[in-house]
C-alpha cells in the first residue's frame, strides 16, 4: 500500500469511486487550491483503494486543528488496515503542520468507523449533536 497526497483533479477523478458522488473538476480544483485542505489516497497495486480528507481550522484563541472530513475505503479492500493507515497518516500530517489536535464527527452507530478511529488512537470525547443549514445553490 502506498499513501500519497492528491495534487491534481485527475487524481481525484480517478478515485471518485471512493466518494459519495462524481468528483466534479471545478470542485476538485477548488479543493486542491484551498490552503489547509488535504486529500490522501491509498493505492494498492496502483489502484485507489481508500481516501481520507482533512481540513485545517484555525481560531484566534485555540490555534489550528485538523478535522478529518471524510474517510472511505473501497468495499473490496476493507478489513486490511487501510482506513487505520489513512487516519494515522492524516494525524501525522496534522502534527507536521503544527495542529494541536485532530477530530472527527461520526455517527454513534457506525461501528466500522468507530473501530477504525479507536484503532488509530482516537479517544471518545463524548456525544454531541450536529445542526445544519441547507443553503441555496449558487451558480
Amino acid at each position: 500500500m502506498d499513501i500519497r497526497p492528491a495534487t491534481t483533479a485527475a487524481e481525484l477523478q480517478a478515485a471518485e469511486g471512493l466518494f459519495d458522488g462524481p468528483a466534479r473538476e471545478e470542485w476538485s480544483e477548488r479543493f486542491l487550491r484551498s490552503p489547509g485542505h488535504l486529500m490522501l489516497i491509498a493505492y494498492v497495486d496502483g489502484v485507489p483503494a481508500g481516501m481520507v480528507s482533512g481540513v485545517e481550522m484555525s481560531h484566534p484563541d485555540k490555534g489550528t486543528e485538523m478535522c478529518l472530513y471524510e474517510l472511505s475505503v473501497d468495499e473490496g479492500y476493507r478489513r486490511r488496515g487501510i482506513g487505520r493507515a489513512l487516519t494515522e497518516a492524516l494525524a501525522a500530517e496534522a502534527a507536521r503542520r503544527g495542529c494541536y489536535g485532530m477530530w472527527v464527527g461520526v455517527d454513534t452507530d457506525n461501528e466500522a468507523a468507530l473501530a477504525t478511529y479507536t484503532a488509530s488512537g482516537a479517544r471518545d470525547e463524548g456525544i454531541f449533536t450536529m445542526r445544519g443549514w441547507p443553503l441555496p445553490p449558487t451558480s
